[in-house]
């Protein structure tokens, strides 16, 4: 049967990128779908009004709200819509998606990440499975991001360094702040061990890009010089040079179409003026993003599919995966220093670049039996101004103004540093997570929106105490003041998966090993949707390898590359 083109991917993120980039350069036709713009390099710049204050690349939460859904203190769950709530899932909607904005720590997952419950047993409470590959399936694509999208780093030993193929990064380290330097020497003394926070980021002219001009505005931000490993940057403008791929913005997709015998049979998608198209392929891939991939593939019924597409055991939607974690923060005086190292300290625009893993497993018996850890970087306090110094107007006892506002500013920003912990751990897959759709909402193309439940394990917040903690301790070694760690089970809106994991159980999976549906040999599904559990470093680098590797399974399921 002949059919407009070879694959239609939905999305163009992490977990799209890599899909339309390795079947253009295999030699098939794509389209793209992206309810989003098409914006190049030179469109992005460093406007936080735009940008920041106003969502600039999000849409209006007044035309396409969630439906959040939170525990109260007497254990009930209260909706409410977000344009009311000021909760925003949406990180990005254009072409390369979110990863436009990523600050770009890229961590890998380890070995034990893979193997979760058969390593630490059953958590009660938690859906905690293992993963149907290994690290070891994974490993070569983990390379084949360093080199195609980019990675900057250092490889050092330290007690939980994960296996290699290659020695090192195929990129030195971007330049380093002189504060990472006082981190090392703090975590020297403490017998901790700081590494060096791989980057996708370009410390210099490479692979097509330019390298990065340390601005200092970097996550939250587009990259004006390309620098940045987005999707779009390092992969899909490639692709559409090969004259393969069709980038269709502007393109909401309403409904993956079947037919009576339940097969695929076409997309439904409004076009920019509104107007329904549509646009039919061999295979499909849905990389909306967990939320929005959960569900497309929920609004997406059909006489076979009853429940939504692929849903014929109610899986898609469950187990929404957010980052736990835990933060803190302290603040280095200027005037308690060494003139030199003050002034040094002043530096602006240079990264970090320092992170702990050494409680990757944590192994202390006042913690209790060893279990799961995770990841500790340090950051620095966001650049943004005018959001920075909208937190200054409360003190202790409420607004302050005048004279008292005007030092506290001052102290904030002239007379000290600000230094950032960030912790991640696993967030424990529950059955109070999770995505459905919302029964009187609708968005403004009259589509059902996303219903999304929000509950936490309170592992998450054991895990996030003790890791920033342990960062709290760095930064008092290093003379900081003011310091504060603690954990919250509110989850960051920027790093989410789950609600489609892979698995061997048609039952209690979604997706295949392959993210090959188990119903539809013809669809998969290629963002953060498939992780069961998501490690506990940011789910970018993963998402990029993993979807690279499921590019490799269509190329094989198409034919394998065609010839030149």
């Amino acid at each position: 049967m002949s059919r407009d083109f070879d694959v239609c991917v939905i999305g163009s993120g992490a977990g799209a990128g890599p899909i339309i980039w390795s079947l253009a350069n295999a030699g098939y036709s794509v389209v793209v779908l992206e309810k989003g713009p098409y914006l190049q390099t030179k469109d992005f710049f460093k406007d936080e009004r735009y940008g920041n204050l106003r969502d600039g690349y999000k849409p209006d939460l007044r035309d396409e709200p969630h439906i959040l859904e939170e525990e109260d203190d007497d254990g009930h769950w209260r909706a409410r819509n977000t344009y009311r709530s000021g909760t925003n899932f949406w990180n990005g909607n254009l072409v390369g998606g979110s990863s436009n904005f990523m600050s770009g720590f890229f961590h890998r997952l380890k070995p034990v990440d893979f193997h979760l419950r058969s390593t630490f047993g059953a958590v009660e409470g938690a859906n905690v499975v293992d993963w149907p590959i290994r690290y070891d399936d994974l490993e070569p694509y983990y390379t084949k991001v360093e080199q195609i999208i980019g990675v900057s780093g250092k490889v050092v030993k330290h007690p939980h360094q994960e296996p290699r193929s290659t020695a090192d990064f195929p990129y030195p380290p971007t330049e380093v702040h002189p504060v990472a330097h006082l981190i090392d020497q703090a975590s020297e003394a403490l017998g901790y061990h700081a590494i060096p926070t791989p980057r996708a980021v370009l410390p210099q002219t490479a692979l097509g890009r330019q390298g990065c001009s340390y601005s200092g505005y970097c996550g939250a931000y587009g990259c004006a010089t390309g620098a940045k490993g987005s999707s779009r940057a390092a992969l899909i403008d490639q692709a559409v040079a090969t004259g393969r791929v069709k980038v269709r913005p502007y393109s909401m997709v309403k409904k993956i179409r079947t037919d009576g015998s339940g097969k695929i049979s076409a997309v439904d998608y409004f076009n920019k003026q509104g107007q329904v198209k549509q646009v039919d392929a061999h295979i499909y891939v849905v990389a909306c993003q967990a939320i929005e991939t959960a569900r497309l593939l929920l609004n997406s019924k059909g006489s076979k599919h009853e429940y939504g597409l692929g849903n014929r055991n109610q899986q898609i939607g469950k187990n929404l995966l957010f980052a736990g974690g835990g933060s803190g923060s302290g603040r280095l005086v200027y005037s308690k220093m060494k003139k030199d190292k003050a002034e040094s300290l002043k530096e602006f625009g240079a990264f970090v670049n320092r992170a702990i893993q050494d409680w990757y497993v944590i192994d202390d018996p006042d913690f209790g039996p060893p279990q799961k850890g995770g990841t500790i970087d340090f950051v620095h306090m966001h650049p943004n101004p005018v959001v920075r110094a909208t937190r200054q107007i409360y003190g202790q006892n409420g607004l302050i103004w005048g004279t008292e506002l005007k030092r506290k500013l001052e102290r904030h920003f002239v007379d000290s540093r600000y230094l950032k912990i960030e912790a991640f751990c696993d967030w424990m897959p529950i059955d109070d997570c999770h995505v459905t759709l919302d029964a009187n909402t609708k968005d403004k193309w009259n589509l059902p929106v996303a219903r999304v439940r929000t509950g936490y394990h309170v592992q998450n917040l054991q895990v996030g105490w003790y890791l920033a903690s342990r960062g709290a301790e760095v930064l008092k070694k290093m003379g900081a003041e003011n310091v504060i760690s603690f954990a919250s089970g509110k989850p960051p809106t920027n790093l989410i998966a789950g609600g489609c994991r892979f698995g061997n159980d048609p039952a209690a999976s979604v997706l295949d090993a392959d993210c090959r549906s188990h119903e539809l040999d013809n669809l998969f599904v290629s963002d953060g949707s498939f992780m069961p559990t998501g490690g506990s470093v940011p789910y970018t680098w993963t998402i990029y390898a993993n979807s690279f590797r499921v590019a490799d399974k269509i190329i094989a399921q198409l034919g394998g590359k065609k010839s030149a």
